[in-house]
């Protein structure tokens, strides 16, 4: 569940939203920089807002699973650790989503997601027993802090 979560929320449902929007623009409109506000708006939605969103909701009511099955941490005292975490992703999901109805938000909330996901995948790289889960968590972070820098920067 976890791997079509991530897939669908960072990849899938941007591109799609994006296609959408594209095609229902004025082509004659679409400056690069329109082009560069289409993408940041939507990735911004989905990659920062619903999926920290989702994150920081299970990481606060289930922080077993992020806590083993992801980062294959076992002491129970990792949970309140991850708790925490889950405190902070939904509140920097929560402002995510609200930028969808107020536009002045994304570029501060890119800046703020490539932060988060750079550093998160970073951290990623310096465990050395990364599962799977772990791994798809690093790319993805990767990724999206890429997108979401060169959208802040475009």
């Amino acid at each position: 569940m976890y791997v079509a979560i991530v897939l669908t929320l960072m990849f899938l449902f941007p591109l799609i939203s994006i296609a959408a929007q594209i095609m229902l623009t004025d082509h004659g409109m679409l400056t690069a920089a329109a082009a560069f506000a289409i993408i940041a708006k939507w990735y911004v939605f989905w990659a920062v807002g619903v999926r920290l969103s989702t994150a920081g909701l299970r990481q606060i009511f289930q922080p077993r699973y992020t806590a083993q099955i992801i980062l294959g941490l076992k002491s129970p005292d990792a949970l309140i650790l991850v708790r925490e975490l889950g405190f902070a992703n939904a509140a920097i999901g929560t402002a995510a989503l609200w930028s969808l109805y107020s536009p002045t938000w994304v570029a501060p909330l890119a800046l703020i997601g490539a932060i988060f996901y750079g550093l998160a995948g970073i951290n990623h790289c310096f465990h050395k027993n990364r599962n799977k889960l772990e791994n798809l968590a690093l790319g993805s972070d990767l990724f999206a802090s890429l997108v979401l820098a060169t959208c802040f920067f475009a």
